[in-house]
C-alpha cells in the first residue's frame, strides 16, 4: 500500500509539473522552446518509468497484499487475477493453486469432523469432552443417558466437581490417564476412562464411559445359577436321605430313658436338616423367578393392596408408616404378584435398619408423577426411612450377589429385587441422601 501511495504521489507531482510547463510555455511565448522540449521529454520518460514501475512493482505487490488479506480472513473460495507480469503471474498461479487445495482440504476436514461428530453422538459409549480448564464442553447422548440428564445445557461450562451426580463423583476420583470399573448404588456398572489427546500442542482431556451392567449381570447370573443348582441338588439329596434315615431310626427306638434322649436328639437333627433344606431352597428360588406377566394396574392400588402386610412387618418395632399417594393415580404395566414381593422386601429392609436406640422410626411410601415433555409424566415410587444410613463404601456393593451387611443375612433380598425390577425394565437406586434419609427410588415404569 505504501508503494501504491508513492506511485500516486509521483503521478500527482508529474501532472503538476506538466501544468507548470504549460503555463511557462504561454508566458515565455516561444522563447526557450528547447528548454520546454527538454522538460517535456523528461516528463514523458518519467511517465513511462512510472507506468513500468506500476506494472512491474505496484500492481504485483497490490495483488500479493490482497492474497495476504484473503489468507488472514481464511477466505479460501476467492482467487487472484493475473497481473500481466510473468514473474508475478507465476506467484499468482501458485497462490491460486494453494488456495484451491486449502479449500478442498477444508471441505474434506469439515466432512470428516461432521462424520466424527455423528459417530461420537451415536456411539454406545458415553463421551464427555473437557476444555483445557477441565470444564465440560460436550456430552453425547450415551453420556446424558448414563447420567440421567435430559440435556447437556445444564452441564456445559461446569467443572466435574461442581455437579452432584453419583457417576461424576466416582469419575472425579479416577486419576488422569487411568481406567477403572465403577459400580453405583443403582446396580449399574461402568468402565470409566480419563484420557487425553494432543490439540495444538496441549493435552486436551476427555472421558469415556462404557456400560457393563448387562454383561456383568449376565455373567454373575450364569455363575450363581450354576453354583446354586449344584449346591441345592447335593444338599437336598443328602439332607433328604439323612432326615429319612433318622426318622426311621427314631421310630425303631423304644421308650426307655436313654431312647427318649436319643429321640429328642434326632428330632433336633431332623429339624436342623429341614432348616438347611429351606435355607438352600431360598437360594434356588432366586434362579426360578418367572417372567413377569404384565397387566395395566394402578400404582396406588398396588401399594394399598399390600399396605396391611407392610404395616405388620413394623409392628414389633413401633414403626410409623406414612403413605403419600399422588392424586393422579398413574397406571403402569406390572406383574402385581412379583412387584408386591419387591415392595415387601424393600419395606422389610427398611424396618430392619432401625435400632433400639431410635426414638422416631418412620417409613414413608410415596408415589409421584415426574413432569415430562408429553401430556403424562413418568410415575415414581419412593420408599424412604430415617433408619441407619448406608455407608458410602457399602452403597456400591448393595446389589452384588450374596452380599449382606446383616449378621445372619443371606444376600438374596436385594438380588431378588434387582432381578424382578430388571425384568420389568425399571430404573432404580438405593442410597442415603444428605438429609440422612435412605431412599429406594423406582422409576421408568411401562405405561
Amino acid at each position: 500500500m505504501k508503494l501504491k501511495t508513492l506511485f500516486w504521489v509521483l503521478v500527482t507531482l508529474l501532472v503538476a509539473v506538466e501544468a507548470l510547463l504549460l503555463v511557462l510555455s504561454v508566458y515565455l511565448d516561444g522563447q526557450g522552446n528547447w528548454l520546454l522540449f527538454s522538460a517535456e521529454g523528461l516528463i514523458i520518460c518519467i511517465a513511462f518509468y512510472l507506468f513500468f514501475f506500476f506494472r512491474k512493482v505496484v500492481k504485483p505487490m497490490e495483488s500479493i497484499a490482497k492474497g495476504m488479506d484473503l489468507l488472514r480472513e481464511q477466505d479460501y473460495s476467492s482467487s487472484l487475477r493475473p497481473v500481466g507480469q510473468k514473474e508475478a503471474d507465476r506467484i499468482v498461479d501458485v497462490f491460486n493453486r494453494m488456495m484451491a487445495q486449502m479449500k478442498d482440504e477444508r471441505a474434506h476436514l469439515h466432512e470428516q469432523n461432521h462424520l466424527l461428530d455423528l459417530l461420537v453422538d451415536e456411539s454406545p459409549m458415553g463421551v464427555i469432552m473437557l476444555d483445557f480448564d477441565g470444564k465440560m464442553t460436550m456430552l453425547n447422548r450415551a453420556a446424558l443417558r448414563f447420567l440421567n440428564i435430559p440435556s447437556q445445557n445444564e452441564l456445559i461450562g461446569r467443572m466435574l466437581e461442581e455437579v452432584q451426580l453419583p457417576l461424576l463423583e466416582e469419575i472425579v476420583r479416577i486419576p488422569a490417564g487411568e481406567t477403572e470399573t465403577v459400580r453405583l448404588s443403582d446396580a449399574k456398572i461402568y468402565r470409566c476412562s480419563r484420557l487425553s489427546f494432543m490439540d495444538r500442542g496441549f493435552s486436551h482431556p476427555f472421558i469415556l464411559i462404557e456400560s457393563l451392567t448387562s454383561e456383568v449381570v449376565k455373567a454373575e447370573k450364569k455363575a450363581y445359577e450354576k453354583v446354586i443348582r449344584m449346591i441345592a441338588h447335593e444338599v437336598n439329596n443328602t439332607v433328604g436321605g439323612i432326615g429319612s434315615a433318622m426318622e426311621t431310626m427314631q421310630e425303631m427306638l423304644g421308650n426307655s430313658e436313654g431312647d427318649l434322649d436319643l429321640k429328642e436328639m434326632m428330632s433336633v437333627c431332623i429339624e436342623r436338616s429341614q432348616s438347611m433344606s429351606r435355607f438352600i431352597t431360598k437360594f434356588a428360588d432366586v434362579v426360578k423367578i418367572p417372567e413377569p406377566k404384565l397387566s395395566k394396574v394402578s400404582l396406588n392400588d398396588v401399594v394399598t393392596g399390600c399396605r396391611s402386610f407392610m404395616e405388620t412387618l413394623g409392628q414389633g418395632r413401633s414403626v410409623d408408616f406414612r403413605f403419600q399417594l399422588c392424586p393422579e393415580n398413574p397406571e403402569v404395566m406390572l406383574d402385581t404378584v412379583l412387584f408386591e414381593q419387591v415392595l415387601v422386601n424393600i419395606v422389610k429392609n427398611a424396618v430392619e435398619s432401625f435400632s433400639s436406640d431410635d426414638e422416631e422410626r418412620i417409613i414413608s411410601i410415596q408415589t409421584t408423577v415426574a413432569l415430562g415433555e408429553g401430556e403424562t409424566g413418568s410415575p415414581i415410587l419412593v420408599v424412604a426411612d430415617n433408619g441407619a444410613p448406608i455407608p458410602r463404601d457399602t452403597e456400591t456393593k448393595l446389589f452384588t450377589p450374596f452380599f449382606s451387611t446383616k449378621p445372619k443375612g443371606q444376600g438374596i433380598g436385594l438380588l431378588l429385587i434387582r432381578e424382578v425390577l430388571y425384568r420389568h425394565g425399571c430404573t432404580f437406586s438405593l442410597r442415603t441422601d444428605a438429609d440422612g434419609w435412605t431412599r429406594f427410588c423406582i422409576s421408568d415404569f411401562s405405561q
